[in-house]
C-alpha cells in the first residue's frame, strides 16, 4: 500500500478517535462515500450488523474514511482491525480492490464485501479469500419491479437519476427501463406511450446541480424520478417537494424519509449482512464464496406495505415477483457496459422512449 500523506492519515485518525477512542470492538463497518444515517446503502448494512451484534451482545463500531480512495479505505480498514475488529463489513463496489489487498494483509480477519467481488486494480486478478465473502444483488430485478409497478399504476412520464455509473447503479437503471417496457407491453399501450429521462450524476452526494436537473425534469412533466444514488435522493426529493411530484427510493424503504416516496427498489442489505455476521459467529462463515441475492433468495423487492400505489395491488406484485423467481421473466443486467449508456444495452424499447440527459 502507498504511504498516506500526513494530512490524510491525521484525518483518518480523527475519524477513528470520534468512533470510540481507545475502546476495542469485535465487529466493524467501514462506510464508503456515505454515512451510516444516509437512509440508504450504508445505513441498511450498518443496521444488519447492529441487529446481530446487539442480539449476541458483541461490541461493534463503524469507521468513516477521510476520502474516496483505495489508500484511505485501506487505512481505515487497518484502523478498524487495530481497534480489535475480527470481522469487517465494507458496503460498496468501491471496496473491491481494497478488500483484494486487505484480505492478504490481514489473513486472520474476516471480511464481508457488499456489492462486489475482490479484484486487483487492473481487473486482471479476482480472488475471494478463505475468510472473505462477496455479496451482490440482482439490482436489475429490483429496478424492474419499480418500473413495472410505476407503469401499471398509471405513470407515463418517468425519470432515472443514478449516482455513479458503477455496475449496481447501472443494473438498477436497466431493470427500471425493462420493467416499464414490460408493463406497457402487457397493458397494450401505444409505441412511445412512456417517456423516460435517464442520467448519471457521477457521484453519490446531494447537490444544487442535481436538484436543479431534477426540478427541470419535473417542470417538463415528469411525474416520478427513480433516485438511485445514495444522497442523490435528498436532492431529487427536494425538487419533488417544490414541484408537488413523486420519488422512487432505492436500496432500503425510503418512505420514512419523505411522504413523496411512492415505493423503493430495495435489496436485502440488512438481512444479508445480518446472516453473514451470524454465520461468522456460529462458525460456518461462507468464506471464499461470491453470493448473489436475487428474487429467489428474497434479495430484492418493493415494500408493498408502505408503497403509495393507487391501483397496483399486492396480488399484482406477487404475480410479477413469482415470474422473476421462476425465471418466466428474465431481466438483462448488462454488466459488461463501461459507461452505463442506454444505447449500448442491446434491448429494444418500443413503448418506452428514453432520453439520455448529459
Amino acid at each position: 500500500m502507498k504511504k498516506l500523506m500526513p494530512a490524510l492519515m491525521a484525518a483518518v485518525l480523527m475519524v477513528s478517535a470520534a468512533c470510540g477512542g481507545g475502546s476495542k470492538f469485535d465487529l466493524a463497518l467501514v462506510t464508503d462515500k456515505g454515512t451510516i444515517d444516509d437512509k440508504s446503502f450504508n445505513q441498511g448494512s450498518w443496521e444488519g450488523l447492529v441487529k446481530f451484534a446487539e442480539e449476541a451482545k458483541i461490541t461493534h463500531q463503524y469507521y468513516q474514511p477521510a476520502e474516496q480512495s483505495d489508500d484511505s479505505y485501506l487505512a481505515t480498514i487497518d484502523l478498524a482491525i487495530k481497534g480489535g475488529a475480527k470481522l469487517v463489513v465494507t458496503p460498496g463496489f468501491l471496496f473491491e480492490t481494497p478488500i483484494y489487498i486487505a484480505q492478504e494483509t490481514h489473513p486472520d480477519t474476516y471480511f464481508v464485501l457488499i456489492d462486489g467481488t475482490p479484484h486487483d486494480a487492473s481487473w486482471s486478478s479476482f480472488v475471494t479469500g478463505p475468510r472473505t465473502v462477496g455479496i451482490t444483488y440482482a439490482e436489475e430485478q429490483s429496478g424492474f419491479l419499480a418500473g413495472y409497478a410505476a407503469v401499471k399504476d398509471g405513470f407515463t412520464k418517468l425519470g432515472f437519476m443514478g449516482g455513479m455509473a458503477v455496475p449496481p447503479v447501472i443494473r438498477f437503471g436497466y431493470g427500471f427501463l425493462q420493467g416499464a417496457e414490460y408493463a406497457a407491453q402487457e397493458m397494450g399501450l401505444a409505441d412511445g406511450a412512456i417517456e423516460l429521462y435517464y442520467h448519471y450524476t457521477g457521484d453519490f452526494v446531494a447537490s444544487p446541480d442535481v436538484q436543479a436537473k431534477a426540478a427541470s425534469w419535473y417542470n417538463s412533466g415528469t411525474q416520478a424520478i427513480f433516485a438511485a444514488g445514495g444522497a442523490v435522493f435528498f436532492s431529487v426529493d427536494a425538487a419533488a417537494e417544490a414541484a408537488n411530484a413523486l420519488v422512487i427510493g432505492v436500496d432500503v424503504d425510503q418512505s420514512v424519509s419523505s411522504p413523496r416516496v411512492i415505493t423503493s427498489a430495495m435489496k436485502g442489505l440488512q438481512a444479508s449482512v445480518y446472516d453473514a455476521v451470524k454465520a461468522y459467529h456460529q462458525g460456518n462463515f461462507p468464506g471464499g464464496q461470491n453470493l448473489v441475492f436475487d428474487a429467489a433468495r428474497d434479495g430484492v423487492g418493493l415494500p408493498m406495505e408502505t408503497s403509495k400505489f393507487k391501483t397496483f395491488s399486492q396480488s399484482d406484485y406477487d404475480a410479477i415477483f413469482a415470474k422473476l423467481v421462476n425465471r418466466t421473466v428474465t431481466v438483462v443486467a448488462d454488466e459488461n457496459t463501461t459507461d452505463g449508456s442506454v444505447a449500448t444495452s442491446g434491448i429494444n424499447y418500443s413503448k418506452v422512449v428514453v432520453t439520455e440527459v448529459s
